[in-house]
């Protein structure tokens, strides 16, 4: 059954709000945390595990998620995921202590990295590469971008007009609707020849990279060089170098390595980490700023990013026009240049801070960065690959973006800790032992963007970009490979 132009893209709408949900999910949680910590007793090392556990299961089994969109049929495996989240979002919001919340973040987890391949891969599969995919993109991307920043906003709102528990329940009706609407608009497609799952991989690899978060906290507890962290640290070592050797060896790898051959998908899921790096902990970093030095409420909290949402969605649309006239890699060279000096900035935030000169300056910057960041990696992450790899492409890059949101956000976070700490042990006051630690984490947060710049100008080709894609022909179930 072939699309219409107008099912066409009310495809793509659909699509898009059920991964602004995902994407919402992940920065949505920031500004209520503190009334989490309150209401479940959260101890201050185990807060960030609200984020992180939601990020890592995202993360780890998104490539799953993407081989079993295409093995099982796109359209099925992205109803599936739908019912997950939604689920999990309510008990999320009935959540009734610490572990309870967090085993509901997790699920939530798996639900997103259920959804988000299976919808990129759809789009993929929907659109001819081209003029047509670039702008369909666009809106992906700028989905993610944007939805980065209203989950802060809306987490501030939520929290402050009803409760904490809102932020949750409000994916409910979403999914709902949904899920009802898909089976109408979306077209079945899948990739015959994929027989098997992989699942040794995927818990592999996702036990290694939750090693390394909780590696990480341990050292911020006892020390980078305390048997705990050591010790986690080797375990998590020793998975990740089995997850390697297990997808070597496997017939139908969970990743084929392959993939990153071509130099441009390499550059983007580079780009991708570093972009999760940098936004998720710079905005649990300003987040804290704005609410545990400058004193802003919930609701003032999530105000405060207006300028941040309003300037990504403008700066998003933008960047899908230019896409398609001067190529993608300039398009991003900006994007992570201005996230660059973003953070820059903001390690010059002082105590008595002001929203208008300490704030406002930046979040503006940052607006211009997600926009002319998030939608050229979307489309460099599928440059030049087969419709019966959309899945794996879709969910590795997705896959960059968490695990690289949940180790941005463990170590700055471990980092900011323990600069505060050695300012107060200075005789430093609590609000400047506060910025002295988030300023370090801003720093190293820059540093670390310079190297996504640094990708961005290296690793990206114009001539990956603009190669032919193999045609795919279609069979009775779906979309099959033609090679």
């Amino acid at each position: 059954m072939v699309h219409t132009d107008r099912r066409k893209w009310l495809a793509l709408a659909l699509l898009c709000v059920v991964q602004f949900m995902v994407v919402l999910d992940i920065a949505i949680v920031n500004v209520a945390l503190p009334s989490i910590k309150i209401d479940l007793g959260f101890s201050q090392g185990d807060l960030q595990w609200v984020i992180s556990a939601y990020a890592l299961v995202f993360g780890g089994f998104l490539l799953l998620g993407g081989r079993a969109a295409d093995m099982l049929g796109r359209r099925r495996v992205f109803l599936a995921g739908i019912v997950v989240f939604t689920a999990a979002s309510l008990f999320a919001g009935l959540a009734w202590s610490e572990p309870s919340l967090i085993a509901a973040r997790a699920f939530q987890g798996l639900g997103a990295a259920i959804i988000t391949p299976a919808a990129l891969s759809i789009l993929s599969t929907t659109f001819v590469e081209g003029r047509e995919r670039n702008i369909a993109l666009g809106a992906w991307g700028a989905v993610g971008g944007f939805g980065a920043v209203a989950g802060v906003l809306l987490g501030g709102v939520l929290t402050d007009a009803l409760s904490w528990e809102w932020i949750f329940f409000v994916n409910v009706p979403v999914g709902v609707v949904g899920f009802v609407l898909a089976p109408l608009l979306l077209q079945e497609s899948r990739d015959a020849r994929v027989r098997r799952f992989d699942v040794p991989g995927a818990v592999l690899v996702t036990g290694g990279l939750s090693g390394v978060v909780l590696a990480i906290t341990e050292a911020s507890r006892h020390g980078w060089l305390s048997t705990q962290a050591v010790a986690v640290f080797a375990t998590s070592a020793l998975m990740l170098a089995g997850f390697v050797a297990w997808e070597l060896r496997h017939s139908e790898p969970l990743m084929r390595f392959g993939i990153l051959r071509t130099r441009t998908v390499s550059g983007a899921n580079v780009a991708g980490f570093i972009l999760g790096t940098a936004l998720f902990s710079m905005f649990l970093m300003l987040t804290l700023y704005m609410q545990q030095v400058l004193g802003y409420s919930a609701m003032m909290t999530g105000v405060a990013y207006l300028a941040v949402a309003g300037t990504a969605i403008l700066w998003s649309a933008v960047a899908g026009q230019l896409v398609t006239r001067v190529g993608v890699k300039p398009v991003l060279v900006i994007g992570m240049a201005m996230l660059t000096a973003g953070l820059v900035f903001f390690t010059q935030a002082p105590v008595d801070g002001s929203y208008v000169r300490d704030l406002l300056p930046g979040f503006l910057v940052l607006g211009v960065g997600i926009g002319f960041s998030f939608v050229p990696i979307s489309i460099a992450a599928l440059a030049g690959v087969r419709p019966a790899e959309a899945g794996l492409a879709s969910g590795l890059i997705n896959t960059s973006q968490q695990v690289g949101g949940a180790l941005g956000i463990a170590l700055l976070s471990t980092i900011a800790t323990s600069r505060s700490e050695d300012s107060l042990a200075s005789g430093a006051i609590p609000p400047q032992a506060l910025v002295d630690g988030f300023s370090a984490a801003f720093l190293v947060g820059a540093v670390v963007a310079g190297v996504g710049l640094l990708a961005a100008l290296t690793l990206i080709r114009r001539d990956e970009l603009e190669a032919p894609v193999p045609v795919a022909v279609d069979d009775d179930e779906g979309l099959l490979d033609a090679a």
